[in-house]
Order: C-alpha cells, then structure tokens, then sequence
C-alpha cells in the first residue's frame, strides 16, 4: 500500500507549479481531483503539441489525476468544488492571489469549515509585500531570484534550461502537505501555508546569496566552469565529444596529476598544489587539463578518469539521455496512457514502497461525471449543469 492510500487531495492547478507537487501526491497514492475550466481546461495543455499532439509539460504533470471541468464563477460550480472539499485531505491551488478568496474558499474560511483540512496556497511572490499582484512566470522569478546573473557565460546570461522557480515551489509545497499530513495524524488538526516561487528560489540561491552578503561581491558567471573550485569544466575529447570533471579536493588533484596528466610533478607544485592556487592560475590549469583529454575519445577519458577516482561526466545532449545505459539497467521506462494512446514516460524518481504505476493522462473533463455521481448529482442534474456550461 503506497502512504496516501485513501486520501482525497483537491488541487485547482495550473502550468507547473502546483501541478508538480499535485502528481506527486498522486504517486504516493492520493487521489488528485484535478478541477479545471471548462473552456480549454490547464492552459499548459496547450504550451505545445510535441507528444502526438499533447503538450509536453502536461504529459509531464498530470498523470494519475482525474479531471474535472468545473467553472467555478458559476454557483453551482462552487457548489460542486465545497462538496469534494467536504471530503477532501488536502486543498492546493495556484490560483492568482485574492483568487480563491473571491469565490469563497480562501484559507481561513475554509480552516473554519474544515479544521482537518490541509490548504496549500501557491503563488509568485506571496500574499503581501509589494509584489504581492505581480505576474510571476518561471524565467521572471529566476531573474528576480537572481538566478540569471549568475547563469551563463562572462558575456552572456542565461535562465536554467528548465522551470527552476516552479519545480523548487512544487517541491516544498509537496514537502510541506506532507509534514502536515504527519502532524495531523500525530496530534490533530489541518494547517494553511502558502509557498511563493521566488521564496523557494531565492532559498534555493543560498550559495551565492552567502558569498554576495559576507563579501559584498556578485559571483561571476563562469559557463560550466566553477567560481571558487579548478579545474571545474567541460573539455572537448579528440572525438568530438565533451568531457565535465571536476576536481573538489587537493587528494584529487594529486590523483589527476600522477594518473591523468602524467605529470607528478604538479601535485606539489605551488602554483597548484591548492585549489586556491588553482583558482589563481585557472587559465593553465585548464590548458593542461584540456590538452590531456583532447588527446583522447570520450571513452578513454572517462577510462582514465575513472581509474584515477576522478569524478567526471559525459556533455550528453537528450538524445544521449534517453538511451541512458543507467536508466536501462535500473529498469526506468514505463508506458503512459494518454487521450491519444500510449506513451513512453519515466518512472517516479523515488518509490518508498515499491513500484508507483503509472496511471493514465486524462482528457479534458474525462472524469466529470462519475465525480458527480459521487457527490450525489443524478444524470438529469449532471445534463443540466452541462447544458448550463458550469461543467464540460
């Protein structure tokens, strides 16, 4: 039995954030009723069409949820979301702020109707400070965040190659539900928090934040390379491939320098005996190590390095990573159901107790009625309400 077997979370989500921590919760056994408009539903399920016509962040969030399409400034729509959360564990909504307390669900109403229940509210920068109505989208947290200026080359900034902001913001929402699942079952009571991307963002900078705060100075932007450890980089291999190492420690260098570089000699050599030293003279250290592995294939570095106990990796682009040999061995890809048939996806990153099975994608609204009938609606009700418009 997975730990949220028999809990019932409610999740008004949307993009990524919120959907994250939503199918999480789902492959730990919960059941996600996935509320949505009915005029088009998630709009991250139209960011693209790359998976056979779906979109891929969709794909990516969403299975194992039943959807719902409700529209919820009707009210009898609102009638339908209070009753699921009459019988809901868990409340999450990334809804823009004030949104939810407009419709009559904010936090404290719904505490006060609902002492057991968990509401997780999730936003760009919170319910106060002055940032309070801003638009929040991944890469304009990273950027406030300060991500950016320290992303990229010297010359050229960069954003993350994937949604930090709202995975982080995910993340701690779906650590938090759980801790306060766990509180509730030892001594009672729900709880209402909100998680803001740029919170967990800037938490997530803790690093960076350190060396500007207690210096005073921006860290520089280094590409691949590493601000305050050499060498630390990607090297190209003699047959058009790139090899990353990094050296975290004097023992290291010592190793490298006798195995690798076949010079012992640079092991007690005070330019670089230190890793401060290294830093010093990045330039040459980089040099050396670049002529070394650039006299080698991809192969026979990470041969080499591996020998040495030098960490190291391969520069993969997707197509290497999805004829991973690591995740072949352990056995990672599982098929997906989708409105347009199957899929290949990966499995959950972390099963505590066995395998999570991997449930179907849903259609927009594909579970409406049978939630209905659930919560009571008879079949002339439920034609009513879609004649109606108020569910899809």
């Amino acid at each position: 039995m997975r730990p949220l077997e028999g809990m019932l979370v409610v999740s008004i989500d949307q993009a990524v954030a919120a959907p994250i921590a939503a199918r999480h919760l789902a492959d730990l056994g919960a059941r996600v009723v996935k509320i949505e408009r009915p005029d088009g539903g998630d709009f991250a399920r139209r960011y693209d069409a790359a998976v056979d016509g779906l979109a891929s962040h969709f794909v990516w969030l969403n299975r194992g949820k039943e959807s719902v399409a409700v529209d919820l400034k009707a009210a009898e729509g609102r009638e339908v979301l209070a009753k699921l959360l009459d019988r809901a564990d868990v409340f999450l909504h990334n809804l823009g702020p004030g949104a939810v307390e407009r419709l009559g669900f904010g936090p404290d109403v719904l505490r006060a109707r609902h002492p057991d229940l968990v509401v997780c509210t999730m936003s760009g920068y919170g319910s106060t400070g002055p940032y309070r109505d801003k638009r929040a989208y991944d890469l304009l947290v990273q950027s406030e965040a300060g991500l950016v200026s320290v992303t990229g080359t010297p010359d050229h900034p960069a954003k993350a190659g994937i949604p930090v902001a709202d995975i982080a913001a995910g993340m701690y929402a779906l650590t938090n539900i759980l801790g306060a699942l766990m509180r509730r079952e030892r001594f009672g009571g729900g709880a209402a928090f909100e998680v803001t991307m740029f919170d967990a963002l800037v938490e997530w900078m803790g690093h960076p934040i350190h060396v500007a705060d207690s210096t005073g100075e921006q860290p520089p932007r280094v590409g691949l390379s590493h601000p305050v450890i050499a060498p630390y980089d990607a090297y190209p291999t003699a047959d058009g491939h790139e090899i990353v190492l990094g050296i975290q420690n004097d023992r290291e260098w010592v190793r490298l320098a006798r195995d690798v570089l076949a010079d012992p000699s640079l092991a007690d050599d005070p330019d670089y005996a230190t890793n401060v030293a290294r830093v010093r003279n990045r330039d040459k250290v980089d040099a050396m190590v670049g002529a070394a592995m650039a006299a080698l294939t991809v192969d026979e570095a990470v041969a080499a390095l591996d020998a040495a106990q030098i960490a190291n990796a391969r520069l993969n682009d997707l197509a290497d990573v999805l004829v991973h040999p690591q995740l072949e061995a352990r056995d990672r890809w599982r098929t997906v159901m989708t409105p347009v048939g199957p899929i290949r996806a990966l499995r959950s990153a972390v099963e505590p107790t066995g395998e999570v099975p991997l449930a179907d994608v849903p259609s927009l609204g594909q579970h409406t009625d049978a939630v209905l009938a659930e919560l009571g609606y008879l079949p002339d009700a439920v034609a009513r309400l879609r004649d109606a418009h108020v569910v899809a």
